[in-house]
């Protein structure tokens, strides 16, 4: 199995984007990417039929893609990313509060 940092280098080797805007340019294709995946299972409930598996998870897919490439602009990698947000999701659980409101909970 491959590793989150492994996936962000072999990621970044097929980045092509402008670096003067690499931020907003990542921000605003992962926001469009997962506005794909959305779209998808929008259609499927609108027709009455079953999600395309295979096509979700190619939008899932370039969803990570821009996430890697993201957190990389910001100078991260995805381990850590990852750490931040296991890290986060478990003190709220301890907490009490995984089923409450807001981003500082």
């Amino acid at each position: 199995m491959l590793s989150l940092n492994y996936y962000q280098d072999k990621a970044l080797e097929t980045a092509i984007y402008p670096k003067e805007t690499a931020l907003e340019y990542c921000l605003l294709q992962l926001a469009s990417e997962a506005g794909e995946a959305a779209g998808k299972l929008g259609k499927a409930l609108r027709k009455g039929v079953p999600v395309d598996r295979e096509a979700l998870l190619a939008e899932l897919g370039d969803v990570l893609w821009y996430v890697a490439n993201t957190a990389h602009v910001l100078d991260c990698d995805l381990n850590k990313v990852a750490e931040m947000n296991i890290n986060k999701l478990t003190s709220r659980s301890e907490r009490g509060v995984i089923h409450g409101d807001g981003d500082n909970r």
